[in-house]
């Protein structure tokens, strides 16, 4: 059975099946801030998804950054760093892309065991 959570029109949050779990793609709520405080705020929405799930960032089995600007690389790896789980780090790719919305400077997509 496949469980998804806050279902939407377009798309859910997350879903759960087999023992996986997928989130959607991760944005900031308040776009006015910088790099750092996006990528805080999307790292918060990740833990808060994961937790309602029953894991944890430990168990992150792979991450998909996108940043609308590779400039933000460095920025954005400090907060990673202090974020991810020490000794858990998971395989991950980050590119440049074109957000939907102009403000956002990061999206995370995350899949992770239970």
């Amino acid at each position: 059975m496949v469980q998804r959570f806050d279902v939407g029109a377009r798309m859910s949050e997350m879903a759960v099946h087999n023992g996986i779990c997928w989130l959607a793609g991760q944005v900031a709520e308040d776009a006015t801030q910088d790099i750092a405080g996006q990528t805080r705020q999307v790292l918060a929405a990740v833990d808060a998804l994961l937790a309602r799930a029953g894991t944890d960032k430990s168990k992150i089995v792979m991450c998909q950054i996108y940043l609308a600007d590779l400039g933000d690389f460095a920025a954005m790896n400090l907060v990673w760093e202090a974020w991810v789980s020490a000794g858990n780090a998971p395989p991950r790719a980050t590119v440049q892309a074109q957000l939907a919305k102009p403000a956002w400077k990061i999206e995370v997509v995350v899949t992770a065991a239970l």
